[in-house]
């Protein structure tokens, strides 16, 4: 379990470890490691990131993202272009709050290198076929696309009229100039290059939007990144059927950065926790990492206790708070996790017991007999959107509140 800011990308762990300098030394490395496909290893070998990345990028530094100028440290820069990991391209929506240009929050970045490769491999996508995107990015993902599937059938979706800009120049210099950039909210889709052959997001979302059904040829591919209000996240494989609705099944363990249309409500100590008078206390043994450091439990956690956002804080001498809040309501709970402790004091406040309600949920996720993540799926329909499990054959209840 990680405290403090996290990239957002997906952390597991990777075999990829050499220091890179070109695209054709990324593509090995990729290739090697086995997340890259031989049909996709052309392109990442053709394609070099650098080009797409802006001279100005941003590191964690504590509390801070501290900016890294290529004209300043041409080394360090190129070592954070070609390293498998996230490069944050933009801070607090293209607005530095932090003073020398240092930032506060991650707004856009671009994605890891072997996540690229998963989520490529995921939307079996072939030569000719057309591919809508919603992210453009930096534009780099889009160029992968081009390189293998031909320029004129890539078609990008972005938000930031900025980010839009700088993509679609970067584009066009590098020879990738007939990939369609279009500036606008990516749950719409692109109605007017419809119906698209696939579909891939490199945003995150809760809710999946029906645009996205809609525009996408029946027996055509939808690669997304799916996420709940506490656990970001799950890549899902959609396949779209002909009765209008798609359905696909969660095949890894990515996180991503929200749709901007549905960020919701950010979470904050300050903001948030109040311990006082009326706060309730009380005990567990239950371990935070069994519930937030397993991966399949936290997924499961996530699909029964929503509106409750996850910080971590502390860490001295091993010893942490896990802090649940819910921003809406102003609900909070907070674990004291002490090494020497046999059980962990627990602090509510609000309308909400949400420690209580995770701990419940834990409890039923353990009543199915732990099941793993890649046995959830995701059914999309008109009317609404629904999570099942491969054992059963009605949809999961998922609480409201």
């Amino acid at each position: 379990m990680e405290h403090g800011r996290q990239l957002p990308e997906d952390r597991l762990p990777t075999a990829l470890t050499t220091t890179m300098t070109s695209p054709a030394a990324l593509a090995e490395e990729l290739a090697g490691s086995g997340v890259l496909e031989p049909t996709w290893r052309e392109a990442f070998s053709a394609v070099p990131r650098h080009r797409f990345i802006p001279d100005t990028v941003w590191v964690e530094d504590g509390d801070h993202l501290t900016p890294v100028h290529r004209e300043d440290d041409e080394t360090g820069w190129m070592d954070l272009c070609y390293a498998n990991d996230a490069v944050v391209t933009q801070v607090d929506d293209g607005v530095p709050a932090g003073p020398g240009q240092s930032g506060h929050e991650i707004t856009s970045s671009a994605s890891r290198p072997d996540v690229v490769a998963r989520m490529l491999a995921a939307l079996q996508a072939e030569p000719g076929m057309s591919v809508l995107e919603i992210g453009t990015g930096t534009g780099w993902n889009a160029a992968l696309l081009a390189e293998r599937l031909g320029a004129g059938g890539v078609t990008s979706v972005e938000v930031d009229p900025a980010v839009a800009d700088r993509a679609r120049r970067t584009l066009r210099e590098a020879g990738y100039g007939k990939v369609a950039v279009v500036t606008g909210d990516g749950a719409l889709g692109h109605p007017p290059g419809a119906p698209f052959d696939r579909l891939i997001a490199t945003v995150a979302v809760d809710r999946v939007p029906y645009a996205w059904v809609e525009q996408t040829r029946p027996g055509g591919r939808v690669v997304v990144p799916w996420t709940t209000d506490l656990h970001n996240g799950a890549l899902v494989s959609f396949v779209v059927g002909r009765d209008g609705t798609m359905q696909g099944r969660i095949m890894g363990n990515v996180a991503f950065m929200r749709l901007r249309s549905q960020r919701g409500k950010r979470a904050s100590l300050d903001r948030h926790v109040r311990d006082g008078k009326g706060t309730r206390r009380s005990f567990t043994d239950l371990h935070p990492y069994d519930v937030f450091g397993e991966y399949d439990a936290s997924l499961a956690i996530g699909l029964r206790v929503p509106r409750c956002k996850l910080i971590v804080s502390g860490h001295d001498g091993g010893a942490y708070t896990v802090w649940l809040i819910d921003p809406w309501s102003g609900s909070w709970a907070g674990l004291d996790y002490r090494p020497d402790a046999e059980r962990l004091a627990v602090r509510q406040s609000g309308e909400r017991d949400l420690w209580q309600e995770v701990h419940d949920a834990y409890r039923w996720w353990d009543g199915l007999g732990r099941p793993t993540a890649d046995r959830w799926g995701l059914t999309v329909t008109p009317e609404e959107q629904y999570v099942w499990l491969d054992t059963q054959d009605d949809p999961i209840d998922r609480p409201s509140t």
